[in-house]
């Protein structure tokens, strides 16, 4: 985390005035990657640090690749040394308005749930357009239900999967986005804990003009060949479809399952590897949920949230983890050793922001001093009191709990571009959620961890917000990863 000292840097100021921070490299385009949106706490990449995160876009990191009339390109990428994430390459041509893209990537980036595979960042330089997401390692359920080489997916699998991504689908439609582009298995993934998410990049259009729906036309629903436009009711039907493929197990025409369903030959839609592993009632009411939302008047389809309210009740099998429902963990495996959580833990995960206020008051700015920043004498004269002076402000009404008044000061301190302080982002973080303001709390903790990315303070941090938002599982991963870091600190 370390920097070498050439020219005036600030470990070499005295004591009173030393903040020993670290900037990011600078690009053309501005503070690129060391810029935090204002909306949704997004990441503003450069393409420099997306490339080097993905090798260079190399076809070795490719996890999908998809869509003639607008094709798109997904890489594995590593943000630092410990952040994965999905990095979606547009094709050129989809997004020349880049005020349009940046409007729709905001928008997506004000999202944040654990029932989605949530957005980080995006990139908008020149022609390209890129969107930075969380990494979901355990693959799609398109891999898991159509592909799987070990054994079929449980029934409490397919019903989990069922139900939260209608809660996915609910939150969204609560939140304006009820509009989703190619609901498809491949757009539900599994994170590090067998969880099924939906991935946010199905939140924005392909292209500018959102007619490029990538199923084959025949799983579309009715009113797209008409019009060509997606409709939160169209969003139903995929869903309906994507029902289908859960009690099946294969990839069934809507239109040939309602026929099944007419002619009452409801066996032949459910898939025989599951044979007296599911009641027939819960088989039947999966079914007939499916086909309320196959109907062919958009208006008599259900909504987000009466799917979620009928499937509710059909999850029995809520203590068993989504590891060992997929099949990725043994049910006789011991459980992993559990890491005691230390006193900065134990406030977190109380969302005790009082405790945590006294925590950063006492450290000050001591995990600042490893982190380095070169001014030039320029800047010294021109710019270097100016930004101390906000910190200094900042810092005086942090300690007095003036905590609105700190954000002001924090905010021009980082605005300033002169310096970087992953401390000056961790207690904007608190100010931030001591205003009720989590989304920017979040953006704060995720930038003070790519400054410093081994410092607990900033996963913990995360996990507050976490917690905030009601990303229960995301908050543990942080809050178990800073007691790991504080641990062999």
């Amino acid at each position: 985390m370390g920097a070498s000292c050439s020219r005036f840097c600030l470990c070499c100021l005295p004591s009173n005035t030393k903040s020993n921070l670290h900037q990011l490299p600078d690009h053309d385009d501005g503070n690129k990657g060391d810029e935090k949106d204002s909306w949704g706490g997004l990441t503003d990449f450069s393409l420099d640090q997306l490339s080097i995160a993905t090798s260079g876009f190399s076809p070795d990191n490719i996890v999908s690749e998809h869509g003639e009339k607008a094709p798109n390109i997904v890489y594995k990428g590593t943000i630092g040394d410990h952040m994965l994430v999905a990095v979606k390459r547009f094709n050129k041509s989809a997004w020349p308005d880049s005020h349009q893209f940046l409007e729709e990537a905001r928008e997506v980036g004000n999202l944040r749930n654990e029932r989605l595979a949530n957005l980080v960042g995006y990139c908008c330089e020149g022609e390209e357009r890129l969107l930075v997401a969380e990494f979901m390692p355990n693959e799609t359920l398109s891999k898991h239900l159509f592909h799987s080489e070990t054994q079929p997916m449980k029934w409490a699998m397919r019903l989990r999967v069922a139900l939260y991504l209608a809660q996915a689908l609910e939150y969204c439609s609560n939140r304006g986005k009820a509009l989703y582009h190619d609901l498809n298995a491949y757009r539900i993934l599994f994170d590090q804990d067998g969880n099924p998410r939906l991935s946010c990049f199905g939140l924005m259009k392909n292209s500018r003009d959102g007619r490029s729906y990538g199923t084959n036309i025949a799983f579309a629903p009715p009113e797209y060949s008409r019009t060509g436009k997606v409709t939160p009711e169209s969003v139903i039907y995929s869903f309906g479809t994507l029902l289908l493929d859960l009690l099946s197990g294969k990839h069934i025409l809507p239109s040939h399952a309602l026929d099944l369903i007419r002619a009452k030959k409801i066996q032949l839609l459910t898939d025989s590897c599951l044979e007296g592993h599911f009641s027939n009632d819960d088989g039947t009411e999966l079914l007939r949920l499916a086909s309320r939302c196959l109907q062919y008047e958009p208006c008599e389809r259900p909504n987000a949230k009466s799917l979620v309210n009928a499937l509710t009740p059909l999850e029995k099998e809520t203590s068993v983890s989504s590891l060992v429902l997929l099949g990725i963990l043994d049910e006789s495996e011991p459980p992993k050793e559990i890491v005691p959580l230390t006193p900065f833990g134990e406030a977190c995960s109380r969302k005790d922001l009082i405790t945590i206020h006294k925590i950063l008051e006492r450290v000050g700015y001591k995990d600042d001093e490893d982190v380095a920043n070169e001014l030039s004498f320029q800047m010294w004269t021109d710019q270097l009191q100016g930004t101390l002076n906000s910190k200094k402000h900042g810092d005086s009404a942090f300690h007095a709990g003036e905590f609105s008044k700190a954000i002001d000061f924090y905010t021009q301190f980082i605005n300033g571009g002169t310096m970087v302080s992953p401390t000056v982002y961790a207690r904007r973080c608190l100010c931030y959620l001591l205003n009720n303001m989590a989304q920017e709390a979040l953006g704060d903790a995720m930038q003070a961890q790519l400054i410093s990315p081994t410092w607990p303070t900033a996963f913990y941090l995360q996990a507050v917000a976490y917690f905030t938002i009601g990303m229960d599982i995301d908050a543990h991963e942080s809050l178990k990863e800073a007691t790991t870091l504080e641990t062999i600190a």
